[in-house]
This record gives structure tokens, sequence and C-alpha cells, in this order.
């Protein structure tokens, strides 16, 4: 906890204000970006001691041994860097979501007091009276536009069965018309005879023209009769 209140820049007076949650999310990952780069370094060093000690191996073992050893140290105060790093990077997490939070209270905060505001325009007795008032206007309306769609005169005193009857009146005297009409045309045609006349008759009979053998034959008649 110490080494966290160094990074940090040291403790706070008593009265300070304390930093705000972007203000500690800032410092956070800048600490970060201060470990990460250090995490690299160590990792070219251990690297680098890898290779020293591969180099010497067993022909200067003291030497092997010795960059086996600052390997070790490095990995080490690596593994103590990625444990930091786990632990900041839950608490700026832990911030972030803190900010989230308090922006989103806030924000319902000030909604609660912009509808508690607008409630205090509004009174429940009112709000039923218009709705009332409004009820009442759509009736009145409906009322209205029945009154409007039945037309003038819709209503009369007239009897359908009078209508009815009047109605087949009309009718009869327009089928009794139409049958004297016929009757009329029928007396007005002429007779057609059923024989044709005999000048009809001689001229729908065309003329032959006498043969030898009719000569002959009326010759035979008149010697038959004499």
């Amino acid at each position: 906890m110490a080494s966290l209140k160094r990074l940090f820049g040291g403790s706070k007076k008593q009265g300070d204000a304390p930093p705000t949650p972007q203000e500690a999310i800032q410092r956070l990952r800048q600490t970060e970006e201060m470990l990460e780069k250090k995490t690299d370094y160590l990792e070219k060093k251990i690297q680098a001691e890898l290779v020293n000690a591969k180099k010497h191996g067993t022909k200067n073992k003291r030497a092997a041994l010795m960059a086996l050893k600052r390997k070790k140290r490095y990995e080490k105060q690596l593994a103590q860097i990625d444990g930091t790093l786990s632990t900041i990077e839950f608490q700026r997490e832990a911030l972030e979501n803190a900010n989230t939070n308090a922006e989103v209270l806030k924000n319902m905060g000030v909604a609660a007091k912009a509808l508690k505001a607008a409630h205090k325009q509004l009174d429940v007795d009112d709000v039923h009276d218009l709705m009332d008032d409004i009820q009442e206007q759509n009736e009145l309306a409906d009322e209205i536009t029945q009154a409007l769609t039945q037309g003038i005169g819709a209503q009369s005193d007239f009897d359908d069965d009078d209508l009815l009857a009047e109605l087949e009146e009309m009718e009869q005297r327009d089928l009794d018309e139409k049958l004297l009409d016929v009757e009329r045309s029928e007396l007005e045609l002429p007779e057609v005879p059923e024989s044709a006349p005999p000048a009809a008759a001689a001229k729908s009979k065309p003329v032959k023209a006498k043969t030898h053998e009719d000569e002959e034959l009326a010759a035979l008649e008149n010697w038959a009769a004499a």
C-alpha cells in the first residue's frame, strides 16, 4: 500500500479535497503505461541474460551462473509488476464503474427533479375533470355525426305499405299500356291470303315452249274428240 501511495504522489494533507474519479483514472492509466514500459525492459533483459548463459555454458560456469541469477531476479521483478498491473487494472475498472454509476445516478436525480416539478403543475382532480370533458365532447360529436347522417326529411309520416301499393299500381298501369299497344299493332296488320291469286300463280309458272311431241299429242286429242 505504501508503494501505491508513492505512485500517486504521497498522502494528501488533511482537509484537501480528494481527487475526482476522472483524475484518479487518469493517474492509474499513467501508472499502467509506466509499468508496461518497465515490463518491456525486463523482458529484454531476461532474453539478454539467457543468451549470455547459453554463450558461456560449461566453459565459464561462473559467468553463466551469474547470468542465470540476474535472469531470475528480472523474472521476479516482472512477476511483481504483473501483479501490480492486475491490481491497478482492477482498481481502474472499479473507478470507471463507480464513475459511470455516479453519472447515471446524477442524471436520474435530475430527471426525478424535473418529473417532480412537472407534477406540481398538475392536479389529479384537474386531470379527472379534463378526461370527463373530453369524454363528454366525444359523445356530443357522435350525436352530431348521427344527426347529420340521418339527413333532412329522413323521418316522415308516409306509410311504407301505402307507398308499395302505389308502386304496384304504377307497374300494373305500365303493363296494361304495353298490352294495349300490342293489340293495336295486331289490328293494323293486313291479312295474308291463303293462296296466291291466279295472276300471281300464272306468273309463278314459267311458260314452256311447244315441242313437236306436244303438237302431235294435241292432234291426237282433236281426232279422238271428233
